[in-house]
């Protein structure tokens, strides 16, 4: 296996010590914890993105009798994964993991367990080649049932932003009618102190993130139909009843059925 590089910072287990997690190095605390100097918010971000998929996990679970979930690009295992949403509410759920990251797939293959009625695989593949996403998930799922693509903050690691819109495209046209998008990114126009710290970050030579419109963003769920309220502040979409009367942030995203 790959050997994993202690020395330097990660961006996914930054975002594993910002949600909470365990699975990071002291390298990775005082690069989260410089981050959050310049901006706070940074942590609200990053738990309401996890907040927000596990939202439309249990609205795809409950209101759309959705068990199938392929979920690409998914960083390092926290709390309150595709896969523990989906079974708590419907222990037969299959769910596939995608991700090309030694460190990810190291901690996968420890965490990434299931319940006996259903499955959990993970697949060692690139976000850039859809057609072999689908073939290796074929092998798991059933791809001509209604599956949840789930792409949740991975996005915006792609540089060109038709070559993202194209990602998205190539892997639902190996999706069924019925299937969904559920997907949320870092966006420009709500937070511009997440703006400036996150364009100054990508400066440090650190792997990029690049925060995008809110229509770039709507943009990825084109030919979809959107589930009420369509694309908002994450915080904003479906809110718990005991949430806190929730508050614009720049992370948006949305759920959208294709037809």
């Amino acid at each position: 296996m790959t050997e994993i590089d202690t020395s330097v910072p990660h961006s996914a287990r930054i975002w594993n010590y910002w949600l909470g997690g365990k699975d990071n190095y002291p390298v990775d605390e005082a690069a989260g914890d410089a981050y959050t100097a310049v901006y706070p918010g940074i942590v609200t971000i990053a738990r309401s993105s996890r907040a927000f998929l596990g939202r439309s996990i249990r609205y795809l679970v409950t209101e759309a009798g959705v068990r199938q979930f392929l979920d690409v690009g998914t960083g390092l295992p926290t709390v309150d994964n595709t896969h523990e949403v989906a079974q708590s509410l419907a222990p037969e759920s299959k769910i596939v993991y995608v991700d090309n990251d030694p460190l990810v797939l190291a901690h996968a293959r420890a965490l990434l367990t299931s319940t006996p009625e259903g499955v959990t695989a993970y697949e060692d593949l690139s976000l850039y080649d859809p057609e072999k996403i689908l073939e290796a998930a074929s092998r798991t799922l059933d791809l001509s049932r209604p599956t949840a693509l789930i792409l949740s903050g991975i996005l915006g690691h792609v540089t060109d932003y038709e070559q993202a819109r194209g990602i998205v495209r190539g892997l639902l046209a190996g999706l069924p009618s019925g299937s969904y998008l559920s997907l949320n990114e870092g966006s420009r126009g709500t937070d511009p102190d997440y703006e400036q710290a996150q364009d100054a970050y990508n400066e440090t030579g650190a792997v990029p993130y690049f925060l995008r419109p809110v229509d770039q963003i709507t943009a990825y769920f084109e030919g979809l139909d959107l589930v009420e309220p369509g694309i908002v502040s994450v915080p904003l979409w479906h809110p718990e009843p005991s949430d806190e009367e929730p508050r614009p942030i720049g992370q948006h995203g949305g759920l959208g059925r294709k037809p």
